[in-house]
């Protein structure tokens, strides 16, 4: 059996129960080792056999996987955060179905939400936004021309952008071009949830330059949008006067 287990955004404690059971479980390991927190490795049964799948072809894990199912083993393959979101799984889940192969996925904490925790912010406020938009700038991997940043800024919704952040000049700009003010607020969280995590804010018009001075060149999130401003209306959910079939409005 082969589990795809979402190791999540970076802190060990944030993989899921059942994640951390097959890790301890498996005897074949493969996660993605550029990304990855190694201390998730901890979980691991001592003989188990592990791979670091960043020097390995789409081939090779597959042939590492096919082996382990000739010998009967349970192996996990190991993607970051949540393996949906920009995992490359589907390709790899089309070679094992072809071979036949029995899998499963374990869901996990995508960096996207390990970032709005270390900002310590909710995406979708009241009155501000109730769209959250995913996406990532075009660099080798094409994007669809309606789904490039200056296309998406035209919603003002918040914005987390994946894999762009050595491009930050040509997203604020993008950003900008399609609509977004210079002064829209921005942040930037380098390893969200790891301990040598770091967080830059700034606006459109400022970020290229923090980001510079700071040297973040990697492994980081990107967020756009008027949620990170503070002024927001409150919830309807806990007004007084507001009613549900689990509370009765108050005069």
């Amino acid at each position: 059996m082969i589990h795809i287990v979402g190791a999540g955004p970076g802190d060990p404690e944030l993989i899921t129960v059942k994640g951390s059971r097959y890790l301890a479980e498996a005897d074949v390991v493969i996660y993605a080792g550029s990304l990855v927190n190694p201390a998730l490795l901890d979980y691991c049964k001592e003989g188990v056999e592990i791979h670091n799948s960043a020097h390995m072809t789409l081939d090779e894990v597959v042939e590492v996987i096919a082996q382990a199912e000739a010998d009967g083993k349970m192996t996990v393959r190991l993607h970051t955060g949540d393996p949906a979101i920009y995992g490359a799984i589907q390709e790899q889940m089309d070679a094992w179905e072809k071979r036949g192969f029995a899998y499963d996925v374990v869901p996990g904490v995508s960096s996207f939400l390990g970032t709005a925790a270390a900002l310590r912010q909710e995406y979708t406020l009241p009155g501000i936004s109730q769209t959250v938009i995913i996406t990532r700038n075009e660099g080798r991997t094409p994007v669809p021309e309606r789904e490039k940043l200056r296309s998406l800024a035209a919603h003002h919704a918040t914005m987390c952008i994946f894999l762009s952040i050595a491009m930050i000049e040509e997203v604020a700009a993008e950003l900008i071009a399609g609509g977004y003010e210079e002064t829209t607020p921005i942040a930037i969280v380098q390893r969200a949830t790891w301990p040598e995590q770091k967080i830059l804010r700034g606006t459109l018009a400022t970020i290229a330059e923090q980001v510079k001075a700071e040297e973040i060149d990697r492994t980081a999130m990107i967020v756009v949008g008027d949620c990170l401003n503070t002024e927001y209306e409150l919830s309807q959910l806990y007004a007084p006067q507001f009613s549900h079939m689990f509370r009765d409005a108050k005069a």
